[in-house]
């Protein structure tokens, strides 16, 4: 307590001395944890491997969960007093299993998620591209997590070689399926990107603050997972001073912050359909499964709307009382 006393203060009197202290300090907090936890990881992640044992596949998850905990203390400690708004459904818990889909607008967006979610949501987890394996520590940690991966084969390729059509789904199911006996949550940023003005524009999307989702990725988990999962959440996330880079998060730099996170319903018919594999399949169902998520991220984009200006109000009654 005294010390994050101690560094508030510094914020206050001299911020740019605090800003390049609090990145300084996170960086360097990051990267010995990172390197440090990795030798643990590789031998409970081959370990798992080999034998299958579960205290091995929990070793891994708890090593992960330390890593994210650090960090999250570094987020409670090293920077300035912030006004972050976070609601999560009170029904929630570490040994659930969901599905979770959100808005995407920077790479911070995942550290948020992991920072609402210490002991309130399992470990987190999305898709991710194969060829992410071959990068040192991060991508062995992601396949010994059981993160899914993606193998995408080009329209070439499986012209060149028709049996590779439909692999990459077979192999997201697989990889879905090893989440089966275990609490997860299962992130998928539905409009497959991060947003800018740019692609709003190129999209001409009809949302005002989101692109246009993408059904696939969320029907492929629904598809893998069906009854093993215990609701679908929908998490919204604004950035009311813009929308930050990752140094920003370090340096102290995001100041507000909005986060709400809800149960979304499906129709049981829906679900049934796409459960059943009718989303690849049945053109019916794939139109069901659009208008739904279409309805979703109409909801989405109302619901920034509201967290903004809500954002816009404090500031607004906050000048008039200075």
């Amino acid at each position: 307590m005294r010390l994050n006393c101690a560094i508030q203060k510094i914020h206050e009197r001299t911020p740019k001395l605090a800003k390049a202290m609090s990145l300084a300090t996170a960086t360097g907090v990051i990267a010995v944890n990172s390197f440090g936890g990795s030798i643990p990881l590789w031998l409970m992640g081959v370990g798992k491997i080999i034998t299958g044992a579960p205290i091995a596949d929990k070793t891994v998850i708890k090593i992960a969960e330390h890593w994210i905990s650090s960090n999250n203390a570094l987020i409670d400690n090293m920077l300035p007093r912030k006004d972050w708004r976070i609601h999560l459904p009170d029904d929630v818990h570490m040994d659930g299993k969901y599905l979770l889909v959100s808005n995407h607008q920077s790479w911070v967006d995942t550290s948020i998620v992991q920072y609402i979610s210490e002991k309130r949501l399992p470990l987190t987890r999305f898709f991710t591209k194969f060829e992410l394996i071959y990068i040192p520590i991060v991508g062995q940690a992601f396949y010994f997590l059981d993160f899914p991966m993606m193998r995408r084969h080009s329209k070439e390729a499986v012209a060149k070689n028709p049996a590779l059509k439909g692999k990459d789904i077979e192999e997201a199911k697989r990889a879905c399926a090893l989440l089966k006996d275990k609490p997860f949550t299962l992130l998928n940023y539905l409009e497959g990107t991060r947003f800018t003005q740019e692609k709003h524009d190129k999209q001409n999307s009809p949302y005002t603050h989101l692109l246009k989702p993408r059904a696939g990725g969320l029907s492929l988990a629904i598809n893998a997972l069906g009854d093993d999962m215990d609701a679908i959440l929908d998490m919204t996330i604004v950035y009311p001073d813009g929308v930050p880079t990752y140094g920003d998060l370090w340096k102290g730099n995001i100041k507000r912050l909005g986060v709400d996170v809800r149960h979304i319903e499906i129709p049981d018919e829906l679900f049934a359909g796409i459960k059943n594999g009718g989303y690849e399949n049945d053109e019916t169902v794939k139109a069901q499964m659009f208008d739904w998520v279409e309805q979703i991220w109409r909801q989405k984009d109302e619901r920034i709307t509201e967290m903004l200006a809500e954002f816009d109000e404090t500031a607004v009654n906050k000048n008039r009382h200075a």
